[in-house]
């Protein structure tokens, strides 16, 4: 087995991606939880660079953190500055950090034209910064910045720097495609002549791709199988422009798919799914939904001809198990589907043997998606659809009327009321409520006429809120799909309404939710008791 180290800069080199922002507290909690998943290296950022990255240095030492070593990223020292007077290399010693990540010029256009300096100042450069720290007790990685292009430039420089830096003590040496404009082909066969020129140091070789090319995560694979022993990326790909290697499917092919590799000590791969939603989460991001591996669609079915299948023999449609990696298959329902999504769907009813209600089941469906609704995010949605033509759902209360009203105070302020009219049992509950918006103020009142007779619904949360207007050709009369999506504990359901009026659409899709949930608690309270019973 040939063991390849991760190392994850998600911290630093994530964070540079359009839209990522990462607190203190985010970083130290994303270090814990990679730290937790057994990855190598944690880059953590650039100390001189900002009081975050200065302070997360500090706390970081307070955390338990295993094996996994933090490391500062820095540059290799000014030009005409000794090493040891340069701000950037005292601020690597001054963060404690055991493992320093020095980036240096391979490309000779670049030291001359950016840079400004000599050739032989660059390697000096390279060389003085990475004797320092490791002088200061500090492990240093080197990393080559635009390696690939600076080879196809100028082979001979480029090997000359990367040995320059491997001569003074770094012990890994990593060739990044920093442009991602690279092949797989180009990286594997540079990748090979960077170790040649490395084996008379010792060091060892790691890869560092970008994905301006979409296959950064190919060219990841290509330099492994060359001969690299170490590799960087992301989680989820965050990174500059088009991102970097995303590591989750790093991490899937060479623990999963590839045979004779080891990463992460060949444990937690069951737990890359919670790991890409968690720095999702602390990022404040969406789901990318078909992410490979990890993402919502990434084992989901809804051509009927594939559920068919599925049925028989999972590894018809599947390439792995989802439970591999931490993630689950999902049957969706649609105008596309067959009389199988709705027996893999309806499987937790009870009723595959029903095939006359199967049939009403999939005609009401491929009905109402003819009128906008759609239930592959409203699984919850399709659950009562199902007791509905099963003559088994009973409402848990009746709406009689609701109303909201918006408008703005003598300053100008927007407020908005909602009312809502209920016959909940035998009483009729008549409340009022405020909130940020219709359907806000809506949601506040519903939950105020019926908490007194179900508390549990104190639990519940709305996390997410969609529109779409179904057919756009209608102009301001086209039909509005809502999508809502709530939440109670670690469960989440979707819920779908359509209408010309989005209150009313809106409307729709909160009572779905609501019943749902009461419904679901029903059914945890009698377990022996189905959903649609």
């Amino acid at each position: 087995m040939r063991v390849i180290q991760i190392y994850d800069t998600t911290l630093r080199d994530g964070a540079q991606g359009e839209g990522v922002n990462f607190s203190l507290q985010d970083k130290l909690a994303i270090t814990q939880r990679l730290a937790e998943m057994g990855v190598d290296f944690v880059e953590g950022g650039y100390p001189l660079s900002n009081e975050k990255d200065e302070r997360y240095f500090q706390d970081v030492q307070e955390l338990s953190l295993g094996e996994t070593k933090v490391c500062a990223f820095g540059m290799t020292r000014r030009k005409g500055q000794a090493a040891a007077a340069d701000p950037g290399m005292r601020a690597l010693v001054a963060s404690g950090a055991p493992v320093c990540t020095l980036v240096g010029k391979t490309w000779d256009f670049h030291v001359t034209d950016v840079l400004r300096v000599t050739l032989e100042e660059n390697l000096a450069m390279i060389a003085d910064s990475v004797r320092f720290l490791r002088d200061a007790g500090r492990e240093v990685i080197y990393d080559a910045e635009h390696f690939f292009d600076g080879w196809k430039a100028n082979p001979e420089y480029a090997a000359r720097t990367i040995q320059a830096a491997a001569e003074a003590g770094a012990h890994l040496v990593v060739l990044c495609d920093t442009n991602g404009g690279s092949m797989p082909e180009e990286i594997a066969a540079r990748t090979r002549l960077a170790i040649e020129a490395l084996s008379a140091s010792g060091a060892a070789a790691g890869i560092h791709c970008h994905n301006d090319c979409d296959v950064a995560i190919a060219n990841t694979l290509a330099a492994v199988d060359a001969g690299a022993v170490h590799v960087q990326g992301t989680i989820n790909g965050f990174g500059e422009r088009c991102g970097n290697a995303d590591l989750i499917s790093v991490l899937a092919n060479l623990g999963v798919k590839r045979k004779g590799f080891e990463v992460l000590g060949g444990e937690n791969l069951e737990r890359l799914t919670e790991l890409s939603r968690f720095v999702y989460e602390t990022a404040n991001m969406h789901w990318r939904v078909n992410q490979p591996f990890v993402g919502q669609s990434a084992f989901a079915h809804k051509g009927g001809m594939h559920v068919h299948a599925i049925a028989r023999a999972t590894e018809s449609y599947e390439h792995i198990d989802p439970c591999v990696v931490g993630n689950e298959r999902r049957i969706l329902v649609s105008e596309l589907s067959g009389r199988s999504n709705i027996i893999a769907l309806a499987t937790k009813h009870h009723i595959e043997n029903d095939r006359r209600l199967m049939d009403d089941i999939l005609t009401k469906v491929v009905a109402l998606e003819n009128q906008g609704y759609q239930f592959e995010a409203a699984e919850a949605s399709f659950d009562l659809l199902v007791k509905k033509c099963a003559d088994t759902f009973e409402p848990h209360f009746e709406c009689i009327k609701y109303h909201v009203e918006v408008g703005a105070d003598g300053a100008g302020r927007l407020l908005t009321e909602a009312t809502v009219k209920l016959r909940v049992g035998d009483q009729i509950r008549h409340e009022v409520a405020e909130g940020d918006g219709p359907v806000n103020a809506l949601d506040a009142a519903l939950r105020k006429a019926l908490n007194g007779t179900y508390p549990a619904l104190r639990a519940m949360r709305l996390v997410d809120y969609k529109v779409r207007a179904v057919n756009s050709e209608a102009g301001t009369a086209a039909r509005i799909r809502v999508i809502v999506e709530s939440a109670a504990g670690q469960e989440t359901w979707g819920t779908v309404g359509v209408h010309e009026n989005i209150i009313e659409a809106s409307w729709m899709a909160l009572i779905d939710a609501i019943e749902y949930k009461l419904y679901r608690d029903a059914v945890q309270v009698s377990p022996a008791t189905a959903l649609l019973s």
